[in-house]
């Protein structure tokens, strides 16, 4: 199973690609604390790009706590630092997001609902392909 995709035709640079989809599988449970990620060289080849891509976004996520690396071994989701937040910070952290999340929806012509059922949409899609996984 493939970790994260990216689309060349995208404007996105491919490396936010990659970090962004690295973070969603985080996020949504794909991959959880303690999973290993491929090798940069496996993950460059199974994506069709630049080693030092890969590299770079493994460097950045795990500058910032997301991975953690073994040397010798790999790289590992991090024991997340949601773990070490206070609740309240949490929350107050994920009301901004839903806030930054719902302004950009609305700056891009999508109403609440159409955010929510894609948002469900997403969640049904992951959960197919985590049993297909398993």
């Amino acid at each position: 199973m493939a970790v994260v995709f990216v689309d060349p035709k995208d404007a996105t640079p491919i490396y936010a690609q990659i970090e962004r989809g690295i973070r969603a599988a985080i996020a949504s449970g794909r991959l959880r604390v303690g999973d290993q990620l491929p090798t940069v060289r496996q993950m460059a080849v199974d994506l069709s790009v630049n080693a030092n891509t890969v590299a770079k976004v493994y460097g950045d996520l795990e500058r910032s706590g997301v991975l953690e690396t073994k040397r010798g071994v790999g790289s590992f989701v991090a024991a997340g630092r949601a773990e070490a937040r206070p609740a309240l910070d949490t929350a107050k952290r994920l009301r901004a997001f839903v806030v930054k999340v719902l302004a950009d929806a609305d700056g891009n012509g999508f109403t609440l609902d159409e955010v929510l059922h894609a948002l469900e949409q997403h969640r049904k899609l992951e959960q197919h392909n985590q049993k297909k996984g398993a």
